[in-house]
């Protein structure tokens, strides 16, 4: 089963100053933390914050070649955690016909926020990660922070792109 998941927020794992995806379920408390790239936070912070670029950037390519292929993206999906990496699927439809396409969790967030589509992400997943249980919708960053300070040595850095 998925769950549906929006993105709540990117943070910054004050061990490793890497960055993190905050998502959090669209139905319930569950909050799952992605740590991404630089690059692919840089891209998933410019389309949350709505900024533009003087030219597309990576992500807004593959919008653009999606479209150009009459494609649209249906969903991403957040499938598997292997090894301490996540993995993800785009899910396209072409021509009526579904297509699915392996990919980096955080390049999936990217192209969701840009195309507009539903994240999810694999109940086990969910069962298997590090998720912060049940805090209130009034969850700070602060208290973000403070969860991710008390994440011990195994945690921190574990999760790979």
């Amino acid at each position: 089963m998925e769950i549906e998941m929006k993105i709540r927020g990117l943070m910054v794992d004050p061990a490793t100053n890497a960055p993190i995806v905050i998502l959090k379920d669209v139905q319930g408390d569950t909050v799952l933390p992605i740590w991404v790239g630089l690059y692919e936070a840089n891209a998933i912070a410019l389309e949350v914050e709505k900024a533009s670029t003087p030219r597309p950037m990576t992500h807004d390519l593959l919008k653009n070649l999606v479209q150009g292929l009459n494609a649209t993206v249906q969903r991403v999906v957040v499938t598997e955690l292997k090894n301490d990496t996540f993995y993800a699927v785009l899910w396209l439809e072409q021509d009526g016909e579904a297509v699915t396409i392996d990919c980096r969790p955080s390049d999936a967030l990217a192209l969701a926020l840009r195309a507009d589509c539903p994240i999810y992400v694999d109940e086990d997943v969910l069962r298997v990660a590090k998720v912060i249980p049940n805090p209130t919708d009034q969850a700070t960053q602060e208290e973000l922070r403070r969860w991710l300070e008390n994440l011990n040595d195994e945690d921190l850095g574990r999760y790979k792109m």
